[in-house]
């Protein structure tokens, strides 16, 4: 004999196919889910293009970018130094060559030693574009541009220890700076004179720079010229040394000087 169904049974199968209904997503209410596996298996089209990785730089010129510790490696010479006594670089949007004097722009650095000798190799060899492993384009006049920004830097140092009292212009002022040992660091014009600058420090072994001409220094402590500054320590003198240095390496003048026979 069939067996007859009850009222119950009837009730609680429609409730079982409601729940089940309920478990199971429909495609128009989650699409993504429903198609994700299946494009995630489809082989891609012929002629599509792929973003392909870039194949790994060399031991040696990955090192050259990494950025790690207290030293840096320049990407022509290979000497590892302080990054103070270099000049960071990273490629701006437009992949072009950015020089970054302060050391906090955004991307990977490139390093190369404060010198305008490593610079012109390092244009001639294309390091720039060897080490980033992609074309970059190059200003014309990056040497230069180095060059006047390094000026700036010093200028603005030169200012804020005026400013702050922790700098003093003239023959005389310098000199009683350097008697009473208040002097950590002496600067002198670019166009001043050798022999000047021996009767100042008489003896005395003072760091002594040279970054800017007399009508420069001048115009920073409201004189016509300044030959002769002193400067007391501190963290304002330490940068001074530190771009003036970086200046004089830049400096076409000075490579020329330090060439055999300049």
């Amino acid at each position: 004999m069939r067996k007859r169904r009850t009222k119950s049974s009837c009730r609680r199968g429609r409730i079982g196919l409601r729940r089940t209904a309920a478990l199971s997503p429909t495609h128009n209410e989650y699409p993504d889910r429903l198609t994700a596996p299946a494009a995630a298996l489809t082989p891609p089209l012929a002629g599509t293009a792929l973003s392909v990785p870039v194949p790994a730089a060399e031991d040696d010129d990955a090192d050259m970018m990494e950025e790690h510790g207290p030293l840096r490696r320049c990407i022509v010479t290979r000497e590892r130094q302080s990054p103070s006594v270099m000049i960071r670089f990273v490629l701006g949007p437009d992949r072009a060559i950015v020089p970054d004097l302060s050391a906090k722009l955004p991307g990977r650095g490139m390093w190369l030693s404060a010198r305008r000798d490593v610079l012109d190799t390092a244009l001639a060899r294309k390091a720039f574009a060897r080490v980033a492993r992609t074309e970059v384009l190059v200003p014309v006049e990056l040497p230069s541009i180095i060059e006047a920004a390094l000026k700036r830097r010093v200028i603005e140092i030169l200012g804020m220890t005026r400013r702050a009292g922790q700098a003093v212009s003239g023959f005389t002022k310098a000199r009683e700076w350097l008697v009473a040992d208040r002097a950590a660091v002496v600067v002198q014009a670019s166009d001043g004179s050798p022999d000047e600058r021996a009767r100042l420090l008489n003896g005395r072994v003072v760091p002594v720079v040279t970054p800017l001409p007399a009508v420069a220094l001048g115009q920073i402590f409201g004189r016509d010229q300044a030959v002769h500054i002193a400067v007391s320590a501190g963290r304002l003198a330490t940068m001074l040394l530190t771009e003036s240095e970086r200046l004089a390496g830049m400096s076409r003048t000075r490579a020329d000087a330090d060439q055999p026979g300049g």
